[in-house]
């Protein structure tokens, strides 16, 4: 069997691990005799009746061997082995006899074939006496797979209304077994659900619709059970199954239809153009593009009145005012609408036509209007000389109602602050209440407002323009202030200024000025006035030379007319001075004052200035002749009171700090309040003497003692100062710190010594000499 390479092909059937499947020595033998195809036809017979052999092929490699060792005498003195794909697993050898046998069930989906290699060793060296040989063992395949599909479940979809034999899907299944063996792997397709509606080709697994007309309004899903079965579908073959879930599209086979022939609607005349008056709707039985409807109007009495809009999210159609109504003129109006579809498919069309109309018929409701007047807007025109009262024309509103109820007319103040119109209210008429001047103002825009007597609050509101037309009431006047020079070595009929005007007038014809000199000035004058008839005018010399110092200004009277009806002229002096000039007739200098001054002030501002100084001086005069006065005034009438009054050194005086101002007995003591009082504030009519109080004791408390000056200062007329008020301030008894007050200090002014007062400075002399002058009293 040296370098022979043997092929056993086995139906994977009989290599089962049931039992063990030998490969018959039979085989082998033939196999090494070199008769390949009387051994395979041996082989094949005994297949065919044991079932425990194999058929046998042999490929002849190099010299003849044989599978069977010639150096096997059968003794035992051999050993065969076995290695390669699967060998001591799924295949093993007989050491003694060389029968290979399969161990487990082989699958030819897993692995179809398997290489082996076979040698005789000597079982006691274990040195091999042959070459080692090759065995490949096919695996014959039988159908034990079923046809499985790619999907479990498919979707397709298919318009509606199509064709018989339209295509929908394709479905696809696969079968594991060996398509060149047989017809394990032939698939053959059919449907299981599904019919009539739809077919399947049994090759190609493509399913195609089957029923004609298929509406998907009437059914839109289907449901398909498509089956593959192998052996060509003969009896005995294996199957699989899936489903295909088929839906059908909409195409536009249905046209609108409106679910009712005639619509009414009712709406006020007072409906603003745009607003909805109501909604229609047809209905289409398609989905998608394919429903979307157009309205459109098409004939009817309102069809310039009204107009039919679509809603894209509702497919409604939404009917709007398109003009103002008017209950008085029409009542009603009917209308043809119409809903097509925007998409139509030209085959369908023998379906019929598609769209659909209805009658809408629409009544107009009264409701009580404002009055209407007969323009939308009032141009007047007036001359601004008019006098008051004038009447400039009217304005005509009326009730559109049926009542015709009268209208009242007014103009709206708050476009006529100045009040300089009026207007009749029963009849419209506007009239001048004041003065015009179209200087100060040309276009006068004013609100006048019409209401119902019967109901106020109907009014309506018109714009009146009233434009004032121009009288030639102004004067021409100077552009501006000319004051010019003249050089002492002018010539004769030499331009030294050139005169402009203007004119607040606006005539039609444009402005048409003339200058010359006034009458008064013309003669003897030496200067004269060239019109040059285009609104300007140009001031000539008329003598040769001036001289500064016999005249150094000339004043020259230019009149200013128009050429108006009627016509207006003004008189303005042009300034000339008489100066210096270089040989180029440049100004140098001229007589005592320069050529352009700051207007001064007039005499009568003047004197004002003095008048006002003059007031001043006499106001600070009789102000501090006043203080004078006052500080002449005594604080301390006799040396008796020098323990109720607390002298001031200031000398401005007043102030918080002015003790003898405040009058705090008022407030501590309510019944010192007497009707009788005397206000302090202003000097008495009538003049008193000092009044003289009598001593207070020594004993006395302080807040009796301070009672009692305060009782007699309010009675006291005469009492210094009247602009001032006196601070009177009580400690009070029983102080934790005691009294800070030498009024208590001691039991009597004996037994206190005063006389380190004189100690303190110039600033306590005067409280030294009163204190000390007490004591001296005393003791004398």
């Amino acid at each position: 069997m040296p370098g022979d390479r043997v092929i056993f092909v086995c139906p994977q059937s009989q290599l089962s691990g049931a039992h063990n499947l030998p490969i018959p020595r039979a085989a082998i033998s033939a196999a090494a005799a070199g008769t390949a195809e009387p051994a395979t036809a041996a082989v094949a017979a005994e297949a065919r009746t044991a079932r425990t052999s194999c058929r046998v092929s042999r490929t002849q490699e190099g010299e003849r061997t044989e599978l069977h060792s010639d150096q096997d005498r059968g003794d035992g003195s051999l050993k065969y082995i076995l290695s390669g794909d699967g060998a001591g697993d799924l295949f093993i050898i007989n050491e003694n006899t060389g029968d290979i046998q399969a161990t487990k069930r082989l699958d030819r989906e897993e692995k179809p074939v398997y290489i082996l290699r076979a040698q005789a060793i000597n079982r006691r060296t274990g040195r091999p006496v042959e070459p080692e040989s090759e065995f490949i063992i096919k695996i014959h395949d039988i159908n034990d797979n079923e046809p499985i599909f790619t999907k479990e479940v498919y979707t397709a979809t298919v318009p509606e209304m199509s064709d018989v034999g339209t295509f929908v899907v394709q479905v696809t299944a696969t079968d594991a077994d060996d398509p060149t063996y047989g017809n394990s792997a032939k698939v053959v397709y059919s449907i299981l659900q599904g019919q009539p509606y739809f077919s399947v080709e049994s090759e190609t697994g493509i399913i195609k619709t089957a029923l004609l007309n298929m509406d998907r309004e009437n059914r839109e899903q289907y449901q398909v059970v498509i089956q593959a079965k192998d052996m060509g579908g003969q009896m005995g073959g294996l199957s699989g199954t899936t489903t295909v879930n088929i839906t059908l599209t909409d195409v536009n086979d249905n046209p609108p239809r409106f679910p009712q022939s005639t619509y009414q609607f009712k709406t006020p005349e007072s409906t603003l153009p745009g607003t909805p008056v109501g909604r229609i709707k047809a209905s289409d039985a398609d989905v998608g593009e394919n429903a979307e409807i157009e309205y459109s109007i098409t004939d009817g009495e309102g069809l310039d009145m009204f107009d039919v809009i679509t809603d894209q999210e509702t497919q409604e159609g939404v009917i709007t005012v398109k003009k103002r109504l008017d209950f008085e003129k029409k009542k009603v109006y009917t209308l043809k609408v119409e809903a097509s579809n925007p998409h139509v498919e030209p085959r369908f069309l023998y379906l019929g036509p598609f769209k659909d109309t209805a009658t809408v018929r629409i009544v107009v409701e009264d409701v009580d209007e404002p009055p209407v007047f007969s323009k939308l807007a009032y141009v007047l025109q007036i001359r601004e000389d008019a006098q008051i009262n004038t009447t400039i024309g009217s304005v005509t509103a009326q009730d559109p109602d049926a009542a015709r109820n009268p209208v009242k007319y007014s103009v709206d103040r708050h476009t006529d602050m100045d009040r300089i119109f009026n207007i009749d209210s029963g009849n419209g008429s506007i009239f001048t209440s004041k003065v015009l001047d179209r200087e100060t103002l040309l276009w006068h825009n004013i609100t006048v407002i019409a209401t119902e007597i019967n109901n106020p609050k109907q009014s309506s509101r018109v714009p009146l323009y009233i434009k004032v037309l121009d009288v030639n009431d102004n004067a021409p006047e100077f552009a501006q202030f000319y004051e010019t020079f003249v050089c002492e070595k002018a010539k004769a009929d030499q331009l030294i200024q050139t005169l402009h005007a203007m004119d607040k007038d606006d005539p039609h014809s444009g402005h048409q000025f003339s200058f010359s000199l006034a009458p008064e000035a013309a003669s003897g004058s030496n200067f004269t006035i060239q019109d040059n008839k285009d609104n300007t005018a140009g001031i000539l010399t008329r003598k040769n030379g001036y001289n500064r110092h016999e005249m150094s200004t000339y004043l020259l009277p230019v009149v200013i007319s128009d050429n108006d009806y009627p016509v207006q002229s003004s008189t303005g002096t042009v300034t000339v001075r008489v100066c210096t000039c270089d040989h180029h007739g440049n100004m140098q200098s001229c007589h005592a004052e320069a050529l352009i001054h700051p207007t001064g002030l007039s005499t009568g501002a003047l004197v004002a200035i003095l008048l006002c100084i003059v007031i001043l001086l006499v106001t600070v005069v009789l102000f501090a002749a006043l203080r004078r006065q006052r500080k002449k005034e005594p604080l301390i009438i006799s040396k008796e009171d020098i323990r109720d009054n607390i002298v001031s050194y200031n000398d401005e005086g007043g102030g918080e700090e002015d003790t003898q101002a405040f009058d705090i007995g008022t407030l501590r003591n309510p019944e010192a309040i007497e009707d009788n009082k005397l206000r302090r504030d202003i000097v008495p009519e009538a003049l008193f003497l000092p009044r003289r109080t009598p001593t207070a004791r020594d004993n006395t408390d302080v807040r009796d003692f301070i009672n009692q000056r305060l009782k007699e200062n309010d009675t006291d007329p005469t009492a210094p100062p009247y602009d001032s008020l006196a601070t009177y301030a009580y400690e009070g008894t029983g102080s934790v710190a005691d009294s800070l007050s030498s009024l208590e200090s001691v039991t009597t002014d004996g037994d206190q010594d005063y006389d380190y007062l004189s100690d303190w400075g110039p600033r306590f002399k005067k409280l030294a000499d009163m204190y000390g002058g007490v004591d001296s009293d005393k003791d004398s």
